[in-house]
């Protein structure tokens, strides 16, 4: 095997990149490490990428984005990663801030290797990001060209489930870090966000005409349904297209995202 170093990405065996699965570190702008997995399509040669972002906690090596990426390579080629905090990447969890940036360097490295279509899915805190991420890339080489966010939260700060209030106890308590770091294998940010970043809600008016899918299920123990129905109201407001499934009793993100669903996603996803 050989080594090399191409632009922003440090790759090893770089040959034949669009059929052979490769992993790779990959540098955020901010100069974080970012583990990262490249799979090719299972099904035929195509131009055509889905960049997979995780939830919270998630990684991937995770068994649930494993099955999620097998399912999406039946329709495209997969890059899957590791945000940072979480897994075997750099930094600390900034919990959807910062991010942004790890996604951007997911969906710059799948453009690097040659695929001229690079669309991005993401589930809970990963459905967050690639909202804002989306949003905030415009007019860049890291804007996605159709976006799908899995079980997302609306707003910040929500605590109205027991599931979040747990949540909020592993972010913002000591014993939660500890906790998140050695029970849950993340890393978090003990800083609190200053500036607030924008709100999911608040990116969606700024992603047309990208393609844009809200996914959430009516029994998510920690999102209720007002989250994908606000998501809604912001994209009518604003005139912004938005497609949005309802799944009649499917649960939370990735661990609850059947095959069937990612099918119908990977079918989406990679539309004319």
């Amino acid at each position: 095997m050989t080594s090399a170093v191409e632009g922003r990405f440090h790759m090893v065996d770089v040959s034949s990149l669009t059929s052979v699965t490769r992993r790779a570190i990959l540098r955020t702008v901010d100069d974080v490490r970012i583990e990262a997995v490249y799979e090719p399509c299972t099904a035929s040669v195509t131009d055509r990428a889905v960049v997979v972002a995780h939830g919270f906690t998630g990684s991937v090596d995770r068994p649930a984005l494993r099955r999620a990426a097998q399912v999406l390579r039946r329709h495209a080629n997969v890059v899957t990663f590791s945000f940072r905090g979480h897994g075997g990447s750099g930094g600390l969890s900034t919990v959807g801030d910062r991010e942004v940036l790890d996604l951007s360097a997911a969906v710059r490295w799948a453009r690097e290797l040659g695929h001229a279509r690079v669309v991005t899915v993401g589930f809970s805190m990963g459905g967050s990001v690639v909202l804002r991420q989306a949003a905030l890339e415009r007019g860049t080489d890291a804007r996605p060209d159709a976006v799908a966010a899995v079980s997302a939260p609306a707003r910040w700060y929500y605590r109205g489930t027991p599931a979040m209030r747990r949540v909020h106890w592993v972010i913002t308590r000591p014993v939660g870090r500890l906790v998140g770091r050695y029970g849950l294998g993340t890393r978090i940010d003990r800083k609190d966000w200053d500036p607030v970043p924008l709100a999911p809600f608040e990116a969606v008016p700024l992603i047309a005409p990208t393609p844009l899918l809200v996914v959430h299920g009516d029994r998510d123990p920690y999102f209720p349904v007002d989250h994908p129905r606000m998501l809604a109201a912001a994209a009518e407001a604003a005139g912004t297209p938005l497609e949005l499934w309802l799944e009649r009793g499917m649960g939370h993100a990735e661990n609850a995202a059947g095959d069937e669903l990612l099918d119908r996603l990977g079918n989406w996803l990679t539309r004319p």
